[in-house]
């Protein structure tokens, strides 16, 4: 009688690794037109006239896209840095005590991740129009509700990230620490910190990450004369996609891709090593 194949066995057939061939090309494949027509020597952007690195030069000395770009990079350090401690604190109060409502505490972590993010930034546009933010924190960048919106978007996944990294934790080690005479602070710094920093970088990369690529609450949490990298990219779409917009979007990508790459190393160091 023939054995029923399992499910990691459907991996094998023909018909499944097709079926994911077409669903990588249709991801993928505008992507890498994207990148490709970064160095198309044509204006139109539309047929391949040659190779040229021109746009990038072009992308470089246009003074509002650096600005933008020196913006996005300002607010994702700020917000990484903030998002780490945040949530590295919230990972290790959850993975160590258990105290009433911890449950709760745990499904509020994880809302900003559920939630579409659309709603996140009306939330973060409506509070701040209510409280009468000042939007000239940070001055004279205006980038102050920004950052705020993108640390309370991004410290639920530094410490998702974190607290991953904890449950493989040796208690004991911590116990001997105790027994031999240190602090509860040398042994924090000494023993668990060492132990969450593979988790703390990853997180903070992927903070970065998220910061780096955001348009959703940039765009609801921006005041009319500040202006981010993604929100200039995509002013700069709607009159036509250019070389120019393709080396911005390009290099972009590569940021992210180098971040997101050296994350997932970082989550998992027996297997990078």
């Amino acid at each position: 009688m023939r054995e029923r194949a399992g499910v990691l066995d459907y991996g094998r057939q023909w018909w499944v690794r097709l079926w994911l061939l077409c669903v990588f090309i249709f991801l993928y494949a505008p992507i890498v037109i994207l990148v490709a027509f970064s160095f198309n020597d044509s204006k139109r952007n539309i047929v391949w006239r040659g190779f040229t690195l021109d746009y990038y030069g072009k992308a470089i000395a246009n003074s509002p896209l650096i600005e933008a770009f020196t913006n996005s990079l300002v607010i994702a350090l700020i917000s990484t840095a903030i998002s780490t401690v945040i949530g590295a604190l919230v990972a290790l109060g959850l993975w160590r005590f258990r105290f009433p409502g911890r449950a709760v505490l745990e499904g509020l972590n994880a809302l900003p991740i559920v939630i579409p993010e659309i709603c996140m930034g009306i939330a973060l546009l409506v509070f701040f129009n209510r409280i009468g933010w000042p939007n000239d924190l940070f001055w004279p960048l205006n980038l102050g509700p920004i950052i705020i919106g993108h640390i309370a978007f991004s410290f639920p996944f530094v410490a998702i990230v974190v607290r991953a990294r904890l449950e493989g934790f040796d208690r004991s080690l911590e116990e001997a620490s105790k027994d031999l005479g240190a602090s509860e602070w040398q042994t924090f710094v000494r023993i668990t910190v060492p132990y969450m920093k593979p988790g703390l970088v990853a997180g903070a990369l992927l903070a970065m990450t998220l910061s780096l690529d955001d348009f959703v609450i940039t765009f609801f949490t921006s005041g009319p004369e500040t202006l981010t990298f993604p929100v200039k990219v995509y002013s700069m779409v709607r009159f036509g996609a250019t070389p120019e917009v393709n080396a911005a979007s390009t290099v972009l990508i590569a940021i992210t891709l180098i971040l997101t790459v050296v994350a997932m190393r970082l989550q998992k160091p027996e297997k990078a090593a």
